[in-house]
């Protein structure tokens, strides 16, 4: 009888760490309701098959003032780097998930994700054109406008 209880709690044990497994990588699948400055139609996050870029997800508010802000920045940012830089901002107030997905405590808040998806840098509030693309190159990303 010793036994039977100590496999069914290796088995619960072995179950729990599977589920949890199982939650942290659906928590790094990529978003379906974001939306590109350049486009604003929801564009798919995941990495372009033909052309990895590196992306700045800005998730804030459409009423928020900080996040006002930060539009002009994140179009700038959007045209004059366009196919060099994928700039992309979601409103959590429109979609609560995303906030929650990406673990949101201040809007607006900037990630810096390398063209693979993966979350190298996030910062909260107000940041400046200069300071982003200061960011990048510190994270290792020449990020220049074309000729």
């Amino acid at each position: 009888m010793r036994n039977l209880w100590k496999i069914i709690i290796v088995l619960l044990l072995v179950s729990a760490v599977a589920a949890v497994i199982v939650l942290k990588k659906k928590e790094n699948q990529p978003l379906q309701t974001q939306t590109n400055v350049n486009n604003p139609q929801p564009v798919v996050v995941e990495a372009n098959k033909t052309q990895k870029l590196p992306r700045l997800v800005d998730l804030g508010a459409d009423k928020c003032i900080p996040c006002k802000m930060m539009k002009p920045v994140l179009d700038e940012l959007g045209t004059e780097y366009k196919g060099i830089l994928d700039v992309v901002f979601i409103d959590v107030w429109k979609d609560e998930a995303a906030g929650k997905k990406f673990g949101i405590r201040v809007i607006p808040t900037q990630i810096f994700l390398d063209p693979d998806g993966k979350e190298l840098f996030r910062h909260e509030g107000f940041f400046s054109k200069e300071d982003i693309l200061a960011k990048w190159k510190k994270l290792g990303f020449e990020i220049k406008k074309k000729d």
